[in-house]
């Protein structure tokens, strides 16, 4: 505590830095409501390291279960022992209000299940780049996400028996990805159908609902397209970049351009510049009216979202731009309080 009361002396005494201190006590006098607000937008990392450290208020507003509806963990090195931990935290204070959940690297089997246990209400899960998830895992996981509608599984392995048993735990889904870690040589592995098409076909089975599908890098063929426009009706995008052995000549070609509104054909290109698997397209806000810090893919600009959020005239008033700035300033600065 001296040593943020320290910082706080030195930021809001005037003669080292009048303007950062103005901006502290700015930051102090907000209504709790903006305070949320603009904690939430740090994402769990910023909360846990950081934000929560600055002050009694603070810490026991980021220990409001509302604040953990969205947890993002995306881009945060390797360090998975320690952010696994600090995602467990992150879930036991969500509750079970846990409605949006995103981990790059350092998910696995026993991850996944401790999440379930506690977050039936879950509505939209990624996964990326984590090898440690199985298809065990994920069956068992499923079973209780009952209210699932978007899963993405970015760069895993091991993803293949899983797929059906999955969709058939998670009736409501709407978006699901699916993207290979070798698309950039198609996956071509097997020769067989039944086995090139075994992931195809197990989406189409089990997942009716489908309205915008991401499967990247598959060695599909026709018959495995067939089976995804046939046992997905509903489907409006359909992106199958990388997967080399679909012919899209004749009739299928015709039946892809009467039914699909949004198509990404094999041989399309990634953006250039982007991480095209690290931000997956997201239609829905699980927030309950929180701002959360999502992502934007390469093919939907930051324009193209909806804040449609109902907030107090307060907060539409508030400058959030220039405040996060502000915000992460202070709570780098008070790295030291208990």
């Amino acid at each position: 505590m001296d040593c943020w009361n320290t910082h706080v002396k030195e930021t809001c005494g005037g003669s080292k830095d009048g303007e950062s201190g103005s901006s502290l006590n700015r930051f102090l006098e907000l209504p709790e409501d903006v305070i949320a607000n603009i904690l939430h937008r740090l994402g769990a990392y910023e909360i846990l390291e950081n934000a929560q450290r600055v002050c009694s208020s603070w810490r026991n507003i980021c220990k409001d279960p509302s604040m953990w509806r969205v947890i993002d963990m995306k881009h945060l090195g390797d360090e998975d022992e320690y952010l696994e931990a600090m995602c467990r935290e992150a879930v036991d204070r969500s509750q079970g209000q846990l409605t949006e959940l995103h981990i790059d690297h350092f998910a696995t089997d026993q991850l996944l299940l401790y999440i379930s246990e506690r977050s039936s209400k879950l509505r939209c899960l990624q996964i990326r780049d984590c090898y440690e998830v199985g298809d065990d895992g994920l069956i068992e996981a499923a079973k209780k996400f009952p209210l699932l509608e978007e899963l993405h599984f970015v760069s895993i392995l091991g993803v293949v028996d899983s797929i059906e048993p999955v969709g058939q735990s998670c009736p409501k889904l709407k978006s699901f990805t699916l993207s290979s870690s070798d698309y950039k040589h198609g996956v071509m592995f097997e020769n067989d159908d039944s086995c090139i098409n075994f992931q195809a076909v197990a989406i189409a089975r089990s997942m009716p609902g489908l309205r915008h599908l991401r499967l990247l890098g598959s060695a599909m063929t026709n018959k495995g397209l067939e089976a995804i426009l046939d046992g997905c009706p509903n489907l409006e995008s359909l992106d199958i970049r990388r997967c080399f052995r679909v012919d899209l000549c004749g009739e299928i070609g015709d039946r892809i351009a009467q039914k699909i509104k949004d198509f990404k054909c094999p041989n399309d290109p990634m953006e250039e510049g982007c991480d095209w698997d690290a931000d997956i397209f997201y239609y829905g806000d699980y927030s309950d009216g929180w701002s959360s810090p999502r992502s934007y893919s390469c093919i939907d600009s930051p324009g193209d979202s909806t804040d449609d959020y109902a907030l107090r005239d307060s907060i539409e008033e508030f400058d959030f731009s220039d405040s996060i700035e502000e915000l992460d300033f202070f709570c780098r600065g008070s790295d030291c309080l208990d």
